[in-house]
């Protein structure tokens, strides 16, 4: 069995970058958004990326939300493309994923609370990453990487 690690990115200010490596499928890396001067850098997701060297990265595709404000999804589609810009910039493929999809094959619905207890659930060695409501982000971005190991390479991850 070859490990893959598989990068899982929950995109926005309160988003998160997941590490879920193959080999160790109780275990994942997670990282609050890289933020500069207010806004999702970029050249730090590219940064962490690189220390970890993923195979894929899987990218929550989302759309503007009723009642979300021009300016507020202005700035999330800034942040959404920093995350594509780093990823391509260093030649690795991206999946996107809906967040219906993802969530979906977790049983999970909107609430952040249940993706938070979902990824307690299923990385109890990383319990601390998700111990705080804020961690809902780390909580997505690493339940995203696993959805990854598990459609991409379902010949590859652990259950």
């Amino acid at each position: 069995m070859t490990s893959r690690c598989i990068l899982g990115i929950d995109p926005g200010l309160s988003g998160a970058l997941a590490f879920y490596f193959t080999d160790a499928p109780d275990r994942v890396i997670t990282l609050d958004m890289p933020i500069a001067d207010g806004n999702v850098s970029g050249s730090l997701i590219a940064n962490e990326i690189r220390t970890h060297a993923p195979c894929i990265a899987v990218i929550e595709s989302v759309g503007a939300m009723p009642g979300q404000g021009v300016s507020s999804m202005f700035n999330f589609g800034k942040s959404f493309g920093s995350a594509i810009g780093a990823v391509s910039a260093l030649n690795i493929p991206i999946q996107f994923v809906s967040p219906a999809k993802w969530k979906r094959h977790y049983g999970l619905s909107s609430d952040k609370e249940e993706c938070r207890a979902r990824a307690l659930n299923l990385f109890p060695a990383c319990a601390a990453n998700f111990a705080r409501k804020k961690d809902h982000g780390r909580a997505e971005a690493a339940l995203i990487a696993k959805y990854g190991a598990e459609t991409l390479f379902p010949w590859n991850a652990a259950a």
